[in-house]
């Protein structure tokens, strides 16, 4: 069995020294690291961590910041080239365990997408302001109404993917970015038949570095669940 985690990177220097040898732990993972340019030297740190171990490392360089849906479709356009068994999608600044990866790992080969779910039992969100914590699950209520998903989890970005469900969602078409991104692909996933379970993990808030969060992306996650049903039609019921 083979596993490649993407971790995509902006500024995450401080964090990506102690995570890529976390998820290398677990026998069979390979970690590509999806760097947009980061001004402090989070790519040279990722060359450098390829080179010391070349054969599970690897890095795509990207010259600009565009955003977590342009790295994860660049990422995700690559690991589908280099054919893994599942493609598991995780965060850099230690929200989500890589101790957690083997239990999402074996959630996935029993269907087609596993998603890691502070929303179920035994899911649980530590060092959250309160503000935060009702917005997140806000918004998981108006997006499970508005397009019928029952993934308690939607905006969730710490996923396993079997390569042959990834590849049918055909990554090259996703418009989506931050959690909308999460979201589109889960939508498509679930219009095409896709098997989706969710497991229960501790998100916690990182401690390090700052959140990629902006309020365009909060604008856009809001349109977005209107325009997934316009565009790609219904779920089936």
């Amino acid at each position: 069995m083979s596993v490649l985690v993407l971790v995509p990177t902006y500024n995450e220097r401080e964090n990506l020294s102690w995570i890529v040898p976390r998820i290398l732990e677990h026998d069979g993972y390979q970690v590509l690291v999806v760097d947009d340019g980061s001004p402090d030297g989070t790519g040279e740190l990722a060359d450098a961590l390829h080179a010391a171990n070349p054969s599970r490392i690897s890095v795509l360089h990207r010259t600009q910041k565009e955003g977590l849906g342009p790295a994860y479709v660049a990422g995700m356009r690559r690991a589908l080239t280099l054919g893994p068994d599942f493609i598991c999608q995780m965060d850099a600044d230690g929200s989500h365990d890589p101790s957690d990866l083997p239990r999402l790992v074996a959630a996935a080969a029993e269907c087609d997408l596993a998603i890691g779910s502070r929303y179920v039992d035994g899911g649980a969100l530590r060092n959250w302001p309160w503000h935060r914590v009702a917005l997140s699950t806000t918004a998981n209520r108006y997006l499970r109404r508005v397009t019928g998903l029952e993934v308690r989890d939607c905006t969730a970005g710490f996923r396993c993917w079997t390569s042959a469900m990834l590849g049918r969602i055909n990554v090259d078409t996703l418009r989506s970015n931050g959690y909308g991104f999460q979201v589109e692909t889960l939508y498509r996933t679930v219009r095409l038949g896709g098997r989706v379970c969710e497991i229960p993990i501790v998100f916690t808030e990182r401690v390090r570095g700052r959140s990629k969060m902006s309020s365009r992306i909060m604008i856009e996650a809001a349109f977005l669940p209107w325009r997934l049903r316009s565009e790609l039609g219904p779920l089936p019921a």
